[in-house]
């Protein structure tokens, strides 16, 4: 009788523990050839797409500029690809809002390569990626995963897990930005942009 029941529970949580190990769905949210699907600034001179690549790049002004999802998510896992371009790089994926977001290329504030590591305005850099100078691919294409849940975030560079980060406080929805940092003469291109709704 005891077997019978220890079966019978194992038949109930069992199904529902793989369908929780399940991998998202990856959607593309790039098309490799337009910004459909993205709010496009009204006045924009900095973002082009086109051969599977979404390109930004400083305008003379050197204005910034994000370039954000048309929808929102919740929990969610994006991957993209990225290549650092010319000048100074200074980008990032931003998570639902303007804070946190996951820095791409030198940090402003820290004059070095800060890349995977969240950045939150008024408090820094909270913690730091691990391994990245060794994972980091300067003059190639890097692949970037970031997996958010709730208020926690992780991220992996070329395969590697190397942050995780939880916020004190998060928008629960909101879009996913692409970051062109103001102040900079800097370039750099994205391809193979995914998202994925957990």
């Amino acid at each position: 009788m005891r077997t019978k029941l220890i079966l019978l529970i194992l038949a109930f949580i069992l199904p529902g523990i793989a369908l929780h190990a399940q991998k998202p769905k990856m959607k593309k949210i790039f098309d490799g050839k337009t910004l459909s699907g993205w709010t496009v600034p009204d006045d924009n001179i900095w973002w082009s797409a086109g051969k599977g690549v979404l390109s930004v790049q400083s305008g003379p002004d050197k204005k910034g500029s994000i370039l954000w999802t048309e929808k929102k998510y919740e929990d969610f896992v994006v991957t993209l690809h990225f290549r650092m371009g010319d000048g100074t790089v200074d980008s990032g994926v931003f998570l639902r809002a303007e804070s946190p977001q996951i820095q791409i290329g030198i940090s402003g504030s820290l004059k070095r390569d800060m890349t995977a590591s969240p950045y939150v305005p008024g408090k820094g850099y909270p913690v730091e990626a691990k391994g990245v100078k060794d994972l980091l691919k300067l003059n190639g294409w890097n692949k970037m995963k970031i997996e958010t849940r709730a208020n926690t975030s992780t991220v992996w560079l070329n395969g590697k897990k190397v942050m995780t980060y939880t916020a004190e406080k998060m928008e629960k929805k909101g879009p996913i930005g692409l970051q062109l940092h103001g102040g900079k003469e800097m370039a750099i291109d994205f391809r193979k942009i995914k998202v994925g709704e957990l």
